[in-house]
């Protein structure tokens, strides 16, 4: 192995004795072969450690904190000890599929104005049978960008990035959760992030993945990331309207909330964004109003369910509705595996 690969894969791990060896495996089948492979281990107490010492490839680097640092520290230490050009991460429960890292590695050669790519990933049970669901995230640059403002539009565990860059600006430890969308915002102020339409990756779903236990601490880290990414566009929102804007991309928990108020509360919402991103230009007008339409089709259509049909003429008459073909076909549009949209350069 080169002592300065071309990939760093980094894998955090702690406790994941029954699932580790799965997601080593599945980098060491890697079609691309000059990388290392870092997996960096948070006090484990389990057998973790154990499986990983069965390993002789060469390419396999296991390094121990001290003692538990918690995932950011964790993910900083992956970024201080990695020799590869792109750093690609990988949670310590799934696994990548065979072409991911060449695909990447393609598309970074290609296209040196991103700092990140990402991918779609579909999923995995406890046992590693495959569920029929997949997550797909905006593909442009301008989209990723814009989407940024309402939900984390990239998935970490299927990121590829340039490691210098990432090394500058670290991960923060303010942030025990969400640390990864808090990087993002601060990346996209100054460069491009994109995502591949390629299946590259597979998450595991179960009940001690991280997310699902600290669920609370996320939303108030989330919040407190559209917060930040508000007041650049100079609204200085109220905690009301900080929990209503986080609904927006996540409609479903909305529940009997989902009523006239809140719609009359997001089509308003939705304008003044609007209008502070035209004073602002912190994003490309096209990319945020085709978001934000996207964004009042779901609210509209759940809705009707508990509205009746007036939720579609309510649809229909917002300034929105002159948006509605265009969001319709970009979000019908299937792009090829191999391709990928990088939309304006940001001056």
């Amino acid at each position: 192995m080169s002592p300065t690969p071309r990939v760093t894969v980094f894998i955090p791990v702690h406790n994941r004795q029954h699932y580790i060896g799965t997601a080593v495996d599945s980098i060491l089948a890697q079609t691309f072969e000059d990388f290392e492979l870092l997996v960096v281990d948070d006090g484990s107490t389990d057998a973790t450690l154990e499986v990983l010492s069965r390993y002789r490839d060469p390419r396999l680097r296991v390094e121990r904190n001290p003692h538990n640092l918690g995932l950011p520290a964790t993910r900083n230490r992956g970024l201080e000890l990695a020799r590869g050009e792109y750093i690609a991460l990988l949670d310590s429960d799934d696994k990548a599929w065979p072409t991911r890292l060449a695909r990447q590695v393609e598309t970074l050669d290609r296209h040196p104005e991103l700092v990140q790519i990402g991918s779609a990933c579909d999923f995995m049970d406890a046992n590693g049978q495959r569920i029929k669901r997949v997550r797909r995230r905006p593909l442009s640059a301008d989209d990723v960008d814009a989407s940024l403002l309402f939900y984390c539009a990239l998935t970490n565990r299927t990121i590829m990035g340039r490691t210098a860059i990432l090394q500058a600006y670290r991960y923060s430890e303010d942030f025990p959760s969400c640390e990864d969308y808090e990087l993002h915002q601060r990346l996209a102020r100054t460069y491009r992030m994109a995502n591949l339409a390629d299946v590259l990756v597979c998450g595991r779903e179960h009940s001690g993945r991280f997310t699902r236990q600290n669920y609370g601490l996320g939303h108030d880290r989330k919040r407190e990331i559209s917060r930040r990414a508000l007041l650049e566009l100079g609204i200085t929102p109220s905690e009301e309207d900080l929990d209503r804007h986080y609904a927006l991309a996540r409609p479903q928990r909305l529940g009997a909330a989902l009523d006239w108020d809140y719609l009359d509360w997001a089509e308003q919402w939705l304008a003044r964004i609007d209008a502070a991103n035209r004073r602002t230009r912190r994003y490309v007008p096209e990319a945020l109003v085709r978001v934000m339409t996207e964004h009042w089709i779901d609210l509209c259509r759940r809705a009707r369910r508990q509205l009746g049909l007036g939720a579609y003429l309510r649809l229909l008459r917002s300034p929105l509705a002159r948006r509605i073909p265009e969001a319709i076909l970009h979000s019908l549009r299937k792009p090829r595996p191999e391709s990928i949209q990088l939309g304006e350069q940001r001056s």
